[in-house]
């Protein structure tokens, strides 16, 4: 079956709301939590997570809005990218032919995607109770 990826969009939500400190330190216990609980996780996780948390937060600070939006495009821009290295890695170690790997991506990032207004609205909710910018 198909299960969505919600540690990724829990990491845009954080990133858009907080900026790109915030979102790089999210990024990083995010990179930890994967490495450690997901089957064949590697260090490089962490490390891709902070980044990706830094830069989700500058782009939404800078260039796009720090809104349900601007959160949903940089959601879809990091999954597409996940499952892009995933991919990549899949056709590099012959583990698939890439028909068989976007049967299962593509559905993937769009049920993923699904759940990216409901997260962005819970941690909305959490920002907005601490009283915004207090966490950066």
């Amino acid at each position: 079956g198909i299960t969505p990826m919600l540690l990724p969009l829990a990491l845009t939500a954080v990133a858009v709301l907080e900026g790109s400190g915030a979102g790089g330190g999210f990024g990083l216990a995010v990179g930890l939590v994967w490495t450690l609980s997901y089957p064949l996780g590697w260090g490089g996780a962490v490390i891709g997570m902070t980044l990706a948390g830094a830069a989700i937060g500058s782009v939404s600070q800078y260039v796009l809005s720090q809104s349900l939006p601007g959160c949903m495009l940089c959601g879809a821009g990091l999954l597409a990218v996940l499952d892009g290295l995933r991919i990549a890695g899949a056709l590099i170690s012959d583990r698939g032919d890439l028909p068989a790997l976007l049967e299962v991506a593509v559905p993937e990032c769009l049920l993923s995607l699904a759940w990216m207004p409901l997260i962005y609205l819970l941690f909305r909710a959490v920002y907005r109770k601490v009283g915004g910018d207090k966490l950066a």
